[in-house]
């Protein structure tokens, strides 16, 4: 059993920041895979960060050099930094962690606009 719980979404400008957090909890020790995937309406659900239990990162192109993603150390919880958002940043996030099996969180909104 797998929990994860996110937050931080909310509405902002162009240009502005939001960072979204994603705890994990329940039967799992050590560091796993965790990430960030989105899906806009009439998109198809894509990567936004990956972190792997060693720290390696991968970004979605269309995020690369605007949003960072962390992991507080020796913990299952990551950071994403999201700065320089455009409107088209706007979606349902979503965070994941792969053990045998994937885990997803419920989803945070994320609303860019003016």
């Amino acid at each position: 059993q797998v929990q994860l719980v996110e937050s931080g979404g909310g509405w902002v400008q162009p240009g502005g920041s939001l960072r979204l957090s994603c705890a994990a909890s329940g039967r799992i020790f050590g560091l796993y895979p965790m990430a960030w995937y989105r899906q806009a309406p009439g998109k198809q659900r894509e990567l936004v960060a990956r972190i792997t239990g060693s720290g390696s990162l991968n970004y979605g192109d269309s995020v690369m050099g605007r949003f960072t993603l962390s992991r507080d150390n020796g913990k299952n919880i990551v950071n994403l930094q999201m700065n320089s958002l455009k409107p088209e940043d706007t979606a349902v996030y979503y965070c994941n962690l792969r053990n045998s099996q994937d885990y997803w969180g419920q989803g945070t909104h994320v609303t860019v606009s003016l």
